[in-house]
C-alpha cells in the first residue's frame, strides 16, 4: 500500500508497510497512478502527450528499483508480529483524577466542568498511596513509570499531590521503579510556591490556554463568568522560564468558533513558548462551536499554513515545537506502539477520587467502563481484554488507511463517544489526523533542503 500527495510544490509517496518515505517529482508522481497496472507501453501511451518516451521509462526503473528494494508496495510485516499473539500487557501509566472540581467553566470541557457527570470530589491521600501500590503492582518488569495528575483542576488538591508523590518517591526504591510525574493545571492557582514545586518534581507539565485572549476567553473563563487569559499568561510564561523551556506543553482547544487556529499556535510562538499543542474540540454536531466536516477544507488550509510557517521559522532561527507535526522518521515508537496506539484500558488506566479504575480519563463517568478499585484490582478483565485487542488490524477502517502506523487506530474513547464502539474510529478526527501526518512530512522535506 502506498499513499502519495502533492503540497506546497513538492510531490511525496509513502510506503505504509515499511515506513519508507520518497520525495518524487511530478513524472514518478504521474507514472504511479499506472505502475502496478499497466505494462510499459500502456503507461507510455497514456502519459505521451505530458512526458517523452526516455523520461517514463526511467521513472518506471527508479520505481523498479526502489520497490526491488522493499521501499515502495512492501509487504505487511506486523499483521501477525509476535507482539499481537497471547499479549499479556502491563500497567505502565496512571491518570489520577486528584479533582474532580474545577474553579473554571470551560463551554467546551469533556468532564462536565471538572465533575465527570457525578459529585465534586477530591481525592484522599489514601486513595493516591493505593494507586501507587496498584501501578507498582501491576507494572511487571516494566521500570519507568507514569503517573498524571488530572482533573477538573488538581491545584485544588494540590496538598494531596505533594503527599502522593512523596510516598511514591519512597515506594520506586523499594521497587526499584522510576515514576515519572506529570500535572495538567489552567493555571489560576500557580503562585511561586507551588511553581517551584512543580518544577522541581514533575516530569512534565501541561498548560491549559486556548491563544489569543479572545479566543480563550470566550472559552475557559471563572465561575462567575469572567475570561481568565490575563490572570494565568504571566504565570505560564513564568513556568516556561523556569523550567528553561523544557518538558512542558501550552495546550489549547480550537473549535469552529477558530478555524483560524493557526493564529492562536503563532501567538503563543510568538510569546516565546517552544512547546504547543492546539487540539480540534470533540464533541457532538449539535454546539455551536462544534467542528463539523464541512469545516475541513478550512481546517486543511490552516495546517498548511502552520506548517510553512513552522518551517520558516525554524530556518530564521526562532523556531517553536508543535505536538502534531513530530514525528521520528528514523527510530519512531515499537512496533507494538504504532499497533496499538496509546494502551488506554490496558497499559494506561484512569482512576477517580473513590480509587474506581477506568480505561482512560475520557471514560470516567460511564459506570460500563469500570474496571475495578485500586483497593480490588482489577475486577472486571474483559474490559481490558476488549480494549487490549481494539488495534489497527481489528478496526476495518484502518485496515486500508494508510495513515494507520501513524495514528495507530485513533483514539478509543472519541470512536465510542461517536460510534457507539470503540473498533469504529472518530471520522472527522482520521481526516484532521492524515492531514496532520501529510503536513509532518512535508516539514521534514522541506526542512532537509536547507
Amino acid at each position: 500500500m502506498i499513499h502519495k500527495f502533492y503540497q506546497d510544490n513538492t510531490y511525496m509517496v509513502i510506503d505504509v508497510n515499511s515506513g519508507a518515505v520518497h520525495v518524487i517529482d511530478e513524472l514518478v508522481y504521474d507514472v504511479l497512478d499506472f505502475y502496478r497496472d499497466k505494462e510499459t507501453d500502456e503507461i507510455i501511451n497514456l502519459l505521451g502527450n505530458k512526458y517523452s518516451d526516455t523520461e517514463i521509462r526511467e521513472a518506471i526503473k527508479e520505481l523498479d528499483f526502489i520497490t526491488a528494494e522493499g521501499l515502495l508496495f512492501s509487504e505487511d510485516r506486523y499483521f501477525d508480529h509476535e507482539a499481537l499473539k497471547n499479549r499479556k500487557a502491563v500497567i505502565k501509566a496512571l491518570c489520577l483524577h486528584i479533582a474532580h472540581d474545577c474553579n473554571m467553566r470551560c463551554k467546551y470541557c469533556f468532564a462536565s466542568q471538572g465533575d465527570f457527570k457525578g459529585e465534586r470530589s477530591l481525592m484522599s491521600t489514601e486513595v493516591g498511596k493505593k494507586s501507587i501500590d496498584f501501578l507498582i503492582k501491576n507494572s511487571g518488569n516494566r521500570r519507568n513509570l507514569e503517573v498524571d495528575f488530572f482533573g477538573g483542576e488538581p491545584l485544588m488538591n494540590f496538598e494531596a499531590v505533594k503527599e502522593i508523590v512523596k510516598y511514591g518517591r519512597a515506594e520506586e526504591k523499594k521497587y526499584n521503579k522510576n515514576i515519572r510525574f506529570t500535572i495538567t493545571t489552567n493555571g489560576l492557582l500557580l503562585n511561586e510556591e507551588n511553581m517551584e514545586y512543580i518544577n522541581e518534581n514533575m516530569y512534565n507539565v501541561v498548560l491549559s490556554i486556548d491563544g489569543r485572549k479572545k479566543v480563550h476567553d470566550g472559552m475557559r473563563y471563572t465561575i462567575s463568568g469572567q475570561g481568565t487569559y490575563d490572570i494565568i499568561m504571566p504565570k505560564f510564561l513564568k513556568m516556561a522560564k523556569m523550567r528553561e523551556h523544557r518538558d512542558y506543553f501550552v495546550r489549547g482547544t480550537f473549535t469552529g468558533n477558530n478555524l483560524d487556529f493557526a493564529s492562536d499556535v503563532l501567538h503563543l510562538a510568538d510569546l516565546g513558548f517552544k512547546s504547543t499543542s492546539i487540539e480540534p474540540v470533540v464533541t457532538e454536531a449539535h454546539h455551536d462551536y462544534a467542528i463539523r466536516e464541512e469545516n475541513l477544507p478550512v481546517i486543511f488550509e490552516q495546517y498548511e499554513l502552520l506548517a510553512r510557517e513552522y518551517v520558516k521559522r525554524i530556518k530564521e532561527g526562532r523556531g517553536f515545537g508543535f505536538f502534531h507535526f513530530t514525528i521520528d522518521l528514523e527510530q519512531g515508537p515499537c512496533v507494538i506502539k504504532r499497533i496499538s496506539g496509546c494502551g488506554a484500558g490496558a497499559e494506561y488506566l484512569a482512576v477517580t477520587p473513590e480509587g474506581d479504575i477506568y480505561p482512560c480519563h475520557q471514560f470516567v463517568g460511564n459506570e460500563d467502563f469500570k474496571i475495578g478499585t485500586v483497593t480490588e484490582g482489577i475486577t472486571d478483565t474483559s474490559i481490558c481484554e476488549e480494549f487490549g485487542k481494539a488495534h489497527i488490524y481489528n478496526k476495518d477502517k484502518c485496515n486500508n488507511c494508510w495513515a494507520k502506523f501513524y495514528c495507530s487506530g485513533g483514539c478509543h474513547a472519541n470512536a465510542y463517544n461517536f460510534n457507539n464502539n470503540i473498533y469504529e474510529p472518530y471520522d472527522i478526527g482520521c481526516e484532521m489526523q492524515k492531514k496532520r501526518i501529510e503536513c509532518s512530512l512535508i516539514i521534514q522535506a522541506k526542512l532537509a533542503e536547507g
